[in-house]
């Protein structure tokens, strides 16, 4: 078996070969710290985990360096500073964000099973680099001072675009520049500008007087210079970065080391959008990855993310959290019987043809299949592979400690707090009331009927009511609500206030509150 990749820059799927297989080498651009993540930047930091965790498995752990840098200098960060902390100095507010909103992310990657980068550099702590690319660019004439701005010359790089493949006057378009009067050409780009007042500062490369800070595309460079050096294995990130970021990274870092390659491998992973559309506050579908967490355990998000290949567009959907769901439960509850052994080869074949995850996924299914039969190596496979993709937690889930509690009776705090640990307030509750109904049985009867009415306060579908009056609906009412529900987790509230008046108009009177929603019938 031979590790395959596709390679953006080629448009082929070539075999990996790294520089130095004793230090292997990738860079993956990382957050910009203003606010919480949302699912979409989720995906490229799960798809390169797995990547990461494939190059551990097949080179070593101690011979694979990941760098995923933190952006920390951004005109996002300053307005978002001066907004929320206006009564700070500017660079006091701007630092309290970006540790703040670091943590943030930090707490909701580790929650979705990905490791730690090897190295997680922060732009601000390499202005030195940046300067030193800087001063080389302008010296080899590739970039240019004007009105205390440094720009990068992009008619100094002949094959400049080689990466996007677009014609020249879509990349004008796409670029988005100013219009600046001191530009040479209009696809020229900042390396370095002034700061305004208040500002974050430093002294300024070419003898410029001015202070000033980098450009967005430098600072990927400088970081990648430090820590990878001049030409590196490879580098990833989303599609959406292909350009003008990558492609400005691959300019600015050649033409400083007069190297004929940045990195070796470009891997993008595609687009994201949730129930069908393109994500965005205005269309009220914008989902970040700390709204989903007290919903959705952070594997099933994990697991969800990898049903699709990396360079497909995904489409985010409440249907496919709940297939996933299912789906990662039915092969935990095989795979924690077993000892992790060494990971199934099909599956790691399947991870080797270009991270091809929903095969690897499929096998993981025909693993489960065979241990349910008795075959215990493939229950240790699957344990063993569920591991290598992130999917197997560390320690054993709380909730399945828990389990016993429920099962064989106890308090009846104990019973409900076990089923609660099982069922958090936020889950599918259609998950929820499906082990009410199969538990319900005569040696549990009054466990049951405790969790029963105990769950109203804790739930978003609940049982209370007049079932006689309801004459067998009560399936169809808390279907309507887990409906409701969904819809509102993902901000569709036309959707939702249509369920509502659908309910009413059954006599249903559904009553929201922190701790959820319940109904009672119209009197």
């Amino acid at each position: 078996m031979e590790l395959r990749l596709y390679d953006t820059l080629t448009r082929e799927k070539r075999p990996f070969e790294p520089l130095d297989p004793s230090r292997v080498r990738m860079y993956v651009c990382g957050p910009t710290v203003y606010d919480f993540a949302h699912i979409g930047n989720a995906r490229p930091v799960i798809v390169f985990d797995v990547l990461f965790r494939l190059l551990r498995h097949l080179y070593g752990a101690e011979h694979v360096t990941y760098v995923r840098n933190i952006t920390d200098v951004d005109d996002k960060i300053n307005a978002r500073a001066a907004e929320e902390y206006p009564s700070l100095p500017l660079n006091e507010a701007i630092r309290t964000v970006t540790e703040k909103t670091e943590r943030q992310f930090h707490a909701d990657v580790d929650a979705l099973g990905c490791l730690r980068p090897t190295v997680e550099p922060r732009a601000t702590e390499h202005i030195d680099e940046m300067r030193v690319l800087i001063e080389r660019l302008i010296a080899g004439g590739n970039a240019y001072v004007a009105q205390h701005h440094v720009l990068f010359s992009v008619p100094s790089m002949p094959d400049y675009g080689t990466l996007s493949r677009r014609p020249l006057d879509e990349m004008i378009a796409g670029a988005r520049v100013d219009v600046a009067p001191y530009k040479r050409d209009p696809m020229d780009f900042v390396l370095w500008k002034p700061s305004k007042p208040g500002e974050p500062a430093w002294p300024s490369p070419a003898g410029i007087a001015v202070p000033g800070r980098p450009g967005w595309h430098i600072e990927c460079s400088a970081m990648c210079w430090k820590h990878l050096g001049e030409t590196f294995d490879i580098h990833g990130g989303g599609i959406d970065l292909l350009f003008p970021h990558h492609e400005n990274e691959i300019a600015q870092s050649r033409c400083a080391f007069h190297s004929p390659v940045m990195a070796n491998y470009w891997l993008h992973n595609g687009f994201l959008q949730v129930e069908g559309a393109k994500m965005s506050k205005s269309e009220g579908n914008f989902v970040t990855i700390r709204e989903l967490l007290p919903d959705w355990p952070g594997e099933v998000l994990r697991l969800n993310m990898l049903r699709t290949h990396y360079r497909q567009p995904i489409d985010w959907t409440a249907k496919g959290l709940e297939e996933s769901f299912d789906t990662y439960f039915d092969l935990l509850d095989v795979a924690e019987e077993y000892i992790p052994s060494a990971p199934d080869d099909k599956f790691i074949a399947s991870l080797f043809d270009d991270l091809n995850s929903p095969l690897a996924i499929a096998r993981l299914h025909e693993l489960r299949t065979a241990a349910i039969g008795g075959d215990i190596d493939s229950g240790a496979a699957l344990a063993g592979s569920l591991k290598l993709m992130g999917l197997l937690p560390a320690e054993p889930r709380e909730d399945r400690l828990l389990m016993p509690k429920f099962s064989q009776g106890g308090s009846r705090d104990e019973v409900f707090s076990g089923f609660m640990m099982l069922f958090p307030n936020n889950y599918p509750v259609r998950r929820a009331l499906t082990v009410i109904q199969q538990s319900a049985m005569d040696e549990f009867e009054d466990e049951v009927a405790f969790v029963r009415d105990r769950l109203r306060f804790s739930s978003p579908a609940v049982f209370v009511g007049d079932a006689a009056r309801l004459n067998g609906t009560i399936e169809k009412i808390n279907e309507q609500i887990l409906s409701r529900f969904e819809a509102r987790k993902f901000k569709k509230f036309a959707e939702s206030d249509r369920i509502r008046d659908e309910l009413a108009a059954m006599g249903v009177v559904l009553k929201d509150s922190k701790d959820g929603t319940t109904w009672e019938i119209a009197r």
